[in-house]
C-alpha cells in the first residue's frame, strides 16, 4: 500500500470524504521560520557535501554552521554493531534530482563489507512544538500555544529527491556490520549527485574490533516500545484484522524486532486509555454475556496477534491491558439485548469481581492450554494504591500463578508481586530489591513520557538523547526501557507531529511506511552501547581487571539526569563511547 485515507466529516448523517496521502511520495509542510538569508550569503555557488554530526538537527532553511561540518567519518564498531552519520547537502540554487548511492567497503587484505549492509537516506522535516519554559509537557497543546517550526526526524525512504534553493537537506548513513566480518579498518564511499552536477563523494572508514555484538534477539536489554496495530490500518486505510492489515504491520513490526524488543502490547478490554490517542485501542478479547448470565470468550485476535508478534521474535511477556483503565468501563456483548453494551464498576466492588472473575478464570485456562501463562502479564499503568492493591487481590485469587506488571511510581509494597516493573525515571529502587529482583528472574525498568523535560525522544529533543537514556539505565542498574508509544501516530504523522495533548512525537517514534528516525536510530545506538558495558562488565569480573572495571564506573557515574539542565547530552555521552570502544 502506497497511501493513505485520511476521513474528514462534517455534522453526524452529513457524510465523510477521503484524502489520498501518498506514502511515497509527500511534500513537507511550508517552514513557519523565515529564511535565514544571512547564512546563505557566504555560501559557494553549487552543491555544497559535507559529513557533519548526528548530534544536531539541522535547520532547513538556515545554512549550516561549519563549526558541525566534519571532513570525515571514522567509526568504531564491534561485529554485528550498526553505527551511522550524518552527511548534508546544501545549495543556495534548486538542486534537482539530488540521488544517493554507496558502496562496499573494503579493507586491505580485501575483506568486504557488503554494500547491502549499509544505507543512506534523505532526513525529512516534520513540524514540532516544544515545552514550556518550566514544568512538565503534560498539557493540553491548542493551535497557537507553542511555536511550532519544521524539525528533521523521519529518515525517507526514496534515494532521489529534489532539493529546493537556500535549503540544507541532511542525509543519514548507516552501516551494519555482519558478525562474520573479520576485524580491520574497511573504507567506502558515499556519493551525492543531481541532474546536470558532477557527484560528490564521501570516503569514510568503519574499525571493525575483534568483539561481537550478539544479535538483537539475544540482547539482554529490555525494550518495550508499546504498539498499536489500529494506527497502522487508519494510515494505510485497510481494514482492522484483514490479510492487508496483517500483512502491513510485519515490517513495522520487524524493525521493532529488530531493535531488540521484547514486550507484546495485547488488550484483553476495549479503549483501555480512555480514547486518548488518535487511534482507539479495540479489544482482542471479544467478551459475551450469554442469554442465560452465563460468560464466553472469543480469543481468536489475541491468539493471532501474540502468534504473529512471537514469530518475529519478540517473546518475553504478552503484557495485557488492562483491569483498572482510566474510565472504569468495560464493553461487552449482551446476548440477551442482542447488542453492545458496558458496565462501570469501581475495583473492590462486587460488580467488578462479578465481572473479571469469570474471565480470569477462564483466561487462565486458555493461556495454559496456549502455553503462553508464564509469558503473560496482567499489565497496568499507575492507578490509585487502593485500586491497584484490589485489583491484585482478585487476580491471586483466581490464580496464585498469575504474573503481573506494573508501569508507574515506585512501590515496595507491590514490588514483589510484580515480575515487569516498570517505574518512572525520578524513582529510586534501592539496589538490593534491584538485585533481588534480577536473581529472581524479575525485570525492573524506567520510562520516560511527557513528564520529562529531558531526556526523551520528542521531536525536537536533542539527538543524543534518545542514546543517552540506555546509559542512564545502566548507570543506574535497570534492565531496559519502556516508551508508551511505538506508533500511536497522530492525523498527519509524516508531516505534524504534534499532538493535541502531550509534546510533539511523544506518541510515535517511527513513520508511516516504514520509515525509521533519527530518534529511533539514536535510541538503538544506546541500547547496543547498553550491550557492551553488559559484556564488559562480565569480562572485567572474570579476569579480575578492577581497574577498567572502575573507569567504566566512573563514566556510567556522569550520567545524571540533573546533569541535563545545563549540559548537552552529547557531551556525556561521547567521551563515555569513546571509552567503550578502547577497551
Amino acid at each position: 500500500m502506497k497511501k493513505w485515507l485520511t476521513l474528514f466529516c462534517l455534522l453526524p448523517g452529513i457524510g465523510c470524504w477521503a484524502q489520498s496521502v501518498d506514502l511515497v511520495r509527500y511534500q513537507e509542510l511550508p517552514d513557519p521560520k523565515p529564511v535565514s538569508s544571512a547564512s546563505w550569503t557566504a555560501v559557494k555557488p553549487g552543491p555544497n557535501v559535507s559529513f557533519a554530526t548526528a548530534d544536531v538537527r539541522y535547520a532547513k532553511h538556515t545554512a549550516p554552521d561549519p563549526k558541525t561540518l566534519q571532513k570525515s567519518w571514522k567509526a568504531q564498531a564491534w561485529k554485528g554493531e550498526k553505527v551511522h552519520t550524518q552527511a548534508v547537502v546544501w545549495s543556495a540554487a534548486p538542486l534537482s534530482a539530488v540521488a544517493l548511492n554507496w558502496s562496499e567497503l573494503k579493507d586491505a587484505k580485501g575483506n568486504k563489507i557488503p554494500a547491502g549492509s549499509a544505507s543512506a537516506g534523505f532526513v525529512r522535516y516534520v513540524m514540532t512544538d516544544g515545552l514550556a519554559p518550566t514544568g512538565e509537557g503534560c498539557d493540553e497543546r491548542p493551535p497557537g500555544k507553542y511555536d511550532s517550526s519544521l524539525v528533521a526526524d523521519p529518515i525517507d525512504l526514496v534515494k532521489v529527491l529534489d532539493v529546493p534553493k537556500q535549503t540544507t537537506q541532511p542525509v543519514w548513513l548507516s552501516v551494519s556490520v555482519p558478525p562474520t566480518t573479520p576485524a580491520g579498518l574497511y573504507t567506502g564511499t558515499l556519493s551525492i549527485g543531481g541532474s546536470g552536477v558532477k557527484p560528490s563523494v564521501l570516503t569514510y572508514t568503519v574499525d571493525v574490533q575483534n568483539r561481537t555484538l550478539p544479535a538483537p534477539k539475544d540482547w539482554k536489554f529490555h525494550l518495550d516500545m508499546w504498539q498499536n496495530p489500529y494506527s497502522v490500518a487508519r494510515v494505510h486505510g485497510v481494514k482492522v484484522w484483514s490479510k492487508a492489515h496483517w500483512d502491513l504491520m510485519r515490517p513495522y513490526m520487524k524493525m521493532l524486532a529488530d531493535a531488540g524488543q521484547k514486550s507484546i502490547t495485547a488488550t484483553i478490554i476495549n479503549d483501555p486509555w480512555r480514547s486518548q490517542t488518535e487511534d482507539v485501542y479495540g479489544s482482542m478479547v471479544q467478551w459475551t454475556k450469554r442469554k442465560d448470565g452465563s460468560w464466553s470468550y472469543d480469543y481468536t485476535i489475541f491468539d493471532q496477534w501474540v502468534t504473529y508478534m512471537m514469530e518475529l521474535g519478540i517473546d518475553r511477556f504478552i503484557n495485557c491491558y488492562s483491569m483498572i483503565p482510566w474510565n472504569l468501563k468495560f464493553s461487552y456483548y449482551d446476548e440477551a439485548a442482542r447488542k453492545d453494551t458496558f458496565i462501570i464498576a469501581k475495583t473492590g466492588t462486587p460488580e467488578y469481581e462479578a465481572h473479571w472473575r469469570p474471565m480470569l478464570t477462564d483466561f487462565a485456562k486458555h493461556l495454559k492450554q496456549k502455553g503462553w501463562f508464564e509469558k503473560t502479564t496482567i499489565a497496568m499503568d499507575e492507578r490509585p494504591m487502593a485500586a491497584m492493591q484490589q485489583a491484585l487481590a482478585l487476580i491471586k485469587s483466581v490464580d496464585k500463578g498469575f504474573r503481573l506488571s506494573l508501569a508507574g511510581l515506585y512501590h515496595p509494597e507491590l514490588e514483589q508481586d510484580l515480575i515487569d516493573y516498570c517505574v518512572a525515571t525520578n524513582q529510586t529502587v534501592d539496589e538490593p530489591t534491584m538485585q533481588r529482583r534480577r536473581q529472581a528472574g524479575f525485570n525492573t525498568t524506567y520510562y520516560t513520557c511527557c513528564t520529562e523535560r529531558y531526556p526523551n525522544t520528542f521531536t525536537f529533543s536533542p539527538p543524543a538523547e534518545a542514546t543517552w537514556i540506555s546509559w542512564f539505565a545502566a548507570s543506574k542498574g535497570y534492565d531496559g526501557y519502556l516508551r508508551w508509544a511505538y506508533n500511536c501516530w497522530v492525523k498527519d504523522p509524516l508531516r505534524d507531529s504534534r499532538f493535541r495533548t502531550w509534546p510533539a512525537g511523544d506518541t510515535y517514534i517511527v513513520y508511516p511506511g516504514p520509515r525509521t528516525s533519527v530518534r529511533f536510530e539514536r535510541l538503538i545506538e544506546g541500547i547496543q552501547d547498553y550491550e557492551k558495558i553488559r559484556i564488559l562488565k562480565d569480562e572485567f569480573r572474570a579476569k579480575g581487571q578492577t581497574d577498567k572495571a572502575q573507569q567504566l564506573e566512573k563514566a556510567l557515574n556522569t550520567f545524571d539526569v540533573s546533569a541535563l539542565a545545563n549540559t548537552p547530552a552529547a557531551t556525556h555521552l561521547q567521551p563515555a563511547q569513546a571509552l567503550l570502544n578502547a577497551f
